[in-house]
């Protein structure tokens, strides 16, 4: 009983991280395999899964009612995202993942430098006009970035973020709302593989959802009420936690 209590501790502040600037997974995961570090690694990640896709279910839900949605952009890129992540699955066992983690260490910290010296970036919603060359933009990002999640998965919120600003000139809330809906096509695409499979531990899975959904909810109200000053700001945060978490998988 101690156990669920704490890792539905961990579940409500992954949930609330992750719905404005994306990241749960490094908040849930570990505390997952640390509470329960005699459960197989497939269950864990599933259960894992089922409690996140459901936070990011609603958070993409309290997004939609409140933000404008660019759907001529979101949708090809979910699409693609997740037909790719089953490719991403499927040659994970492929790609040495000691060649990952050095790859991604160097473009979040691009990725860091950019967004803190480029003080305007992401700070004014003026998206493109929707034509074909933006419709399949959408599918590469959406694509690349449904690839790399079900790959190796650290940053994937983050990466579409940044991508939707740089690449659509969107605001970080905008971005970070069609970030959510793009995730819901990555999380469908990773629970098809997780519940057959019977890698679910759903009397910890429950639970944890049910306080994953009340941290985006709560996530989702702090970003839309903050506003685009505050999700910047976090998403820094966010940043440089993924920075020192993968130097530290590097040298451990």
């Amino acid at each position: 009983m101690v156990d669920i209590v704490i890792l539905c501790v961990f579940a409500f502040a992954a949930g609330l991280i992750d719905a404005a600037v994306g990241g749960g997974g490094l908040i849930q995961i570990p505390a997952l395999f640390n509470v329960l570090p005699a459960s197989p690694p497939a269950a864990l990640l599933g259960t894992n899964k089922v409690a996140s896709a459901c936070g990011t279910a609603f958070a993409a839900r309290s997004f939609v009612r409140k933000v404008v949605i660019d759907w001529g952009l979101v949708i090809p890129a979910a699409c693609a995202a997740f037909a790719m992540a089953f490719v991403g699955a499927a040659t994970v066992s492929l790609v040495p993942q000691g060649l990952m983690r050095p790859a991604v260490l160097v473009l979040i910290v691009l990725m860091a430098i950019y967004t803190f010296c480029k003080k305007d970036f992401g700070a004014l919603h003026k998206p493109m006009r929707i034509g074909t060359r933006e419709k399949l933009l959408a599918i590469v990002i959406g694509g690349a970035i449904g690839f790399y999640d079900g790959l190796f998965g650290p940053g994937t919120g983050s990466f579409l973020i940044f991508l939707f600003i740089r690449c659509f000139a969107f605001d970080f809330l905008h971005a970070s709302a069609s970030a959510k809906l793009v995730n819901i096509a990555t999380n469908i695409a990773a629970l098809l593989f997780f519940i057959p499979t019977g890698n679910v531990l759903y009397l910890i899975a429950i639970p944890m959802a049910a306080f994953n959904i009340l941290g985006a909810l709560t996530g989702t109200w702090l970003a839309v009420h903050k506003g685009v000053p505050f999700v910047r700001a976090l998403f820094l945060v966010l940043l440089l936690i993924l920075i020192g978490k993968l130097s530290y998988d590097l040298l451990v």
